[in-house]
Parts: C-alpha cells; structure tokens; sequence
C-alpha cells in the first residue's frame, strides 16, 4: 500500500527539486541517499530543516526529494523551499508562519549571461585614453 504524501516543485537558480512530504516517523532521503551523506555543511542541514522547525513539525514528518542542477547552497534552498509549499498545500495555517520568515518567495535571481566584446557578463577590458 503507498503512502499519502503532499507534493511540490520549487526552483532556485537552475536546482529544482521535486519534494514528496510525508506525515510520521521515517528517514529523509535526497536523491536516493541519506541526508547526513548528501548534505554535509552544517548550515545548509538547517536551510533545509528551517520551515519544518519554524512549523514545528521536524519530529512527526519526513520528505524524499529528487533534486538536480547548481550547486549544493542553491539545492539546499530548492529542496526548503519546496518543503515550505508542500507544508503550504497540507494546511493552509502555516503559510502567514513561512511567508513571514520569506520561504514562500522565489528567489529569481539567475546568473547574468556574458556580454560580445567583454570580459564576463560586466567587466570591460581595460581602456587607455592616451
């Protein structure tokens, strides 16, 4: 029998993570491995953790997520953010919680293309007048 699980995608950068949040005791897991393996910086651990923590109910849930693209910072904050919509989408209570500590918002920045006859997307070669 399949479990009833809550689902969400949310992006930041080029991550996206594909979160399945699931209610009860249960190991959480990040593309098919533990989360002490995948995540190994300690700040990041708490990105992730933040919006169950801030709902206070990091004891009685756990999530399997799938997630690929840009580094580690920018997967850590797809996969809370994603954890925060699926929260969102299970009961509707806790959104004035996270959208007051700014995990229902996208974060849209992306990486600035580089620009024909400069160096990088801003940085112009050097000019001499004389």
């Amino acid at each position: 029998m399949a479990q009833k699980y809550t689902y969400s995608i949310w992006k930041k950068k080029t991550a996206s993570a594909q979160v399945k949040l699931f209610e009860g005791k249960g190991d959480s897991t990040i593309n098919g491995r533990k989360l002490d393996e995948y995540i190994s910086r300690k700040d990041l651990f708490e990105i992730v953790f933040a919006p169950l923590k801030l709902c206070k109910l990091d004891d009685s849930t756990y999530f399997v997520v799938d997630v690929v693209g840009s580094g580690e910072s920018s997967q850590a904050h797809a996969i809370a953010h994603g954890i925060a919509r699926a929260l969102v989408e299970k009961d509707e209570s806790h959104k004035p919680v996270l959208k007051a500590a700014g995990m229902m918002t996208r974060d849209a920045r992306k990486v600035e293309r580089k620009k024909p006859g400069l160096k990088k997307a801003r940085k112009s070669p050097s000019w001499s007048k004389r």
